[in-house]
């Protein structure tokens, strides 16, 4: 059976045709003669002196009467022509079909004079005949296009119809207001009555085929999905009360995957496919007509309409009132989805508004999330899901980027692949703010007392354990007001702070980054506050550990207000104060003067570890875990003398041991005890602390430490 659709758009234009055919005949009798090859191009006096006689409002083909029989001719043909569209209307209709011409007429409200000019617009992209004959009633070869002068002269008789029809057609009428016909934009000097009509190409292609191919401004904005999504039967019935109540959905939250599952459940409830709007690609467009475009679209599909990144059109916490009324007033159902709540201010509206949240999911649904996808027990994957806060979308992503780079070593997924991928996941723009640091150090190289070595262990175990303790057993609602960990490391330059800090982010599998103080404390009122709130805005999505090295510069004690600057100061501290409390993450602050730190925020950390200035002990620990076994040097390495000798941190001790194999590499040399010696005085140099030459004066012939 052939597609009826092809067969009534053919018998529309020969009823278009028929119309022509009696304004050619008109101009003919008129005296146009259709053989002259210079018609068009001059005017001549008997011409003229028609033009100048000619009823105003009408055209030079109504000018001349046609006869009784050819006037019964071309009605009697016309009726013919509609009787065969009728008819494969017909039988369109008796299969549950619509032809899309008239779905198109219904579902945007034209009238018969309006689907005419639609018609008479449309006709030269079907055939290419109909250009000359429209150049032919233009009295100009090159018009090859409709214009709202054609269709009226080819559609309406007599002034006082022209009048009222040219004045229907105006801005606001369905034909323009909805774009399905535009003006072609080269001929914008002529009066608006004589500019070239075109068809819009994405309601073109939906006419010819019943495809969806958007063009400009939504080409690469917009994608047609069928609605297919499995069931939520925890969310069907919210979306269902929105839905009977013709509600405006509005989707907010952090998990975007789990917002667009909403809108392809909503959309299966409407019996509806998807029309989503990427507005987050929308750099520098104007979103009004953008929007108007994708209702246009979205009634024209019967689709369910969803603007992905509504957060873009926002201007402060709303979106200007033009927008929102434009949505609200659109018929069909409208998701609005977005990244965070907004509110819907100075706009009347007749519809309401459905919130409906996407947080980011908890710890539970999050060890859910994992097993299901990795189908391991809720053991092997707590530790992964109380470490990383990420959407579900986020975590099918991870599990999917593991399984890839396993499989390129052909071997399982293993902890590690599972740790980097979701690592990944995170939101990388820290990095932007805070300087990345790759953990390199183990437990077996730090070297600390047993109390702060235990109290890092317990560190470890608390954030592996809070999201199970605080979220899973319910302690976070009342006895924690975040699950973040603070802790605080204090101690002497070089004395293992920073060590610290990475294998605590190596034994958790985090990222690791050091805020850049130089970066995020002005001088300016209110810019600290301004990098700050940026800093742990982005840190809230990057699971990251977050370490301020020599933090005193930046969590100083409150002083005495004595004059703006430092009540300002305090302001900062007191901003600060809040965001760590709010922040969810791992913070350690580290600082060489635990003494210069605000009481009210030493009160407020949950941990405080004391990195005491090594003991000889200790110091000889140090040197000889320090020192590589691969280095090449002489059996006279006396580190015992050295620890006794020395009272260096373990920075120091460091420093030293690179700089004399630096000494013995540009000698071609074993490294000797004269190279950590030199090194050591230039170390004590920089330090400011010199010793007699005697403390470098010793036996070289001593057993290797």
């Amino acid at each position: 059976m052939p597609d009826l659709n092809c067969l009534f758009l053919p018998a529309e234009l020969a009823r278009l045709q028929v119309l022509l055919q009696r304004c050619v005949l008109g101009w003919q009798r008129a005296g146009q003669d259709p053989a002259d090859p210079y018609r068009g191009l001059y005017i001549a006096d008997t011409t003229a002196q028609h033009l100048a006689q000619r009823p105003p409002l009408t055209t030079w083909g109504q000018s001349a009467a046609l006869s009784a029989e050819e006037e019964a001719a071309f009605a009697a043909a016309s009726e013919q022509a509609a009787a065969a569209s009728s008819q494969i209307a017909a039988q369109m209709q008796a299969s549950g079909e619509t032809p899309r011409l008239d779905a198109l007429a219904a579902l945007f409200g034209l009238n018969a004079f309006e689907r005419d000019v639609y018609l008479l617009a449309l006709a030269p992209e079907l055939d290419r005949a109909f250009e000359q004959i429209y150049g032919y009633l233009q009295d100009d070869v090159t018009r090859k296009q409709a214009t709202l002068n054609l269709a009226l002269n080819v559609l309406v008789h007599g002034d006082s119809e022209r009048l009222a029809a040219l004045a229907s057609l105006n801005p606001a009428n369905p034909l323009f207001a909805f774009h399905l016909l535009r003006f072609n934009s080269d001929a914008a000097p002529l009066p608006r009555q004589n500019r070239p009509l075109r068809v819009d190409e994405t309601v073109l292609a939906w006419l010819l085929d019943g495809s969806y191919a958007p063009n400009a401004p939504l080409d690469d904005l917009a994608r047609l999905l069928p609605a297919t999504e499995p069931d939520n039967s925890d969310l069907r019935p919210r979306l269902e009360s929105a839905l009977a109540a013709q509600a405006v959905l509005c989707l907010h939250g952090l998990d975007e995957t789990a917002r667009r599952g909403a809108a392809l459940q909503a959309a299966v409830l409407a019996n509806r496919p998807l029309l989503s709007i990427h507005l987050t690609s929308a750099v520098d467009r104007p979103l009004l007509p953008l929007v108007r475009r994708a209702l246009r679209d979205a009634r024209l599909l019967q689709a369910m309409v969803c603007f992905e990144g509504w957060e873009t059109c926002l201007e402060g916490q709303s979106p200007p009132p033009d927008l929102l009324a434009e949505v609200c007033d659109h018929p069909g159902p409208v998701i609005l989805s977005a990244r965070r709540e907004w509110r819907a201010a100075r706009t009347p509206r007749q519809r309401r508004l459905a919130w409906l949240a996407f947080d980011n999911p908890d710890y539970t649904r999050r060890v859910e999330l994992w097993q299901e996808a990795l189908g391991r027990p809720e053991r092997e994957v707590a530790f992964l899901a109380g470490s990383f806060k990420l959407s579900s979308g986020q975590i099918r992503d991870a599990v999917q980027a593991a399984a890839d780079a396993a499989g390129l070593e052909n071997r399982p997924v293993q902890d590690e692949d599972l740790f980097a991928a979701a690592r990944a996941q995170s939101n990388p723009s820290l990095s932007m703010l805070a300087q990345a640091i790759t953990p390199r150090y183990t437990w077996n190289d730090l070297i600390l007392p047993d109390d702060p070595l235990a109290q890092l262990r317990e560190i470890v175990t608390a954030v592996r354990s809070r999201a199970q303790v605080l979220e899973g057993w319910g302690l976070g609602r009342k006895l924690a007001s975040s699950l973040g960990v603070t802790v605080l490391f204090a101690g002497p330059p070089g004395t293992g702070k920073t060590m610290a800090a990475q294998i605590i982010a190596g034994e958790l599998g985090l990222s690791l980054y050091r805020i850049d103080l130089s970066s995020v404390v002005s001088k300016y009122i209110g810019e600290t506050e301004k990098n700050l709130a940026e800093v742990f805005s982005q840190a809230e999505a990057s699971n990251a550990i977050l370490f301020f090295d020599e933090a005193d510069a930046l969590f100083g004690k409150r002083s005495e207000v004595r004059d703006s600057h430092d009540r300002y100061a305090n302001v900062e501290i007191s901003y600060l104060l809040q965001r760590m409390e709010a922040y969810d993450g791992v913070t350690i602050l580290a600082t060489n003067l635990r003494a210069n730190l605000d009481e009210a925020f030493t009160r407020r950390l949950q941990y405080a570890v004391d990195f005491p200035f090594p003991e000889e002990a200790d110091r000889l620990r140090i040197w000889r875990t320090l020192f590589p076994p691969e280095v090449p040097a002489l059996p006279n390495l006396d580190f015992d003398l050295l620890a006794k000798r020395f009272k260096l941190a373990g920075g120091n001790i460091r420093n030293i041991i690179l700089n004399a194999a630096y000494l013995a590499a540009a000698e071609d040399q074993p490294l000797e005890m004269r190279h950590l010696l030199h090194s050591t005085r230039r170390e004590l140099q920089k330090m400011g602390r010199l010793l007699g030459e005697n403390d470098f004066q010793i036996e070289t012939t001593q057993p290797k430490a």
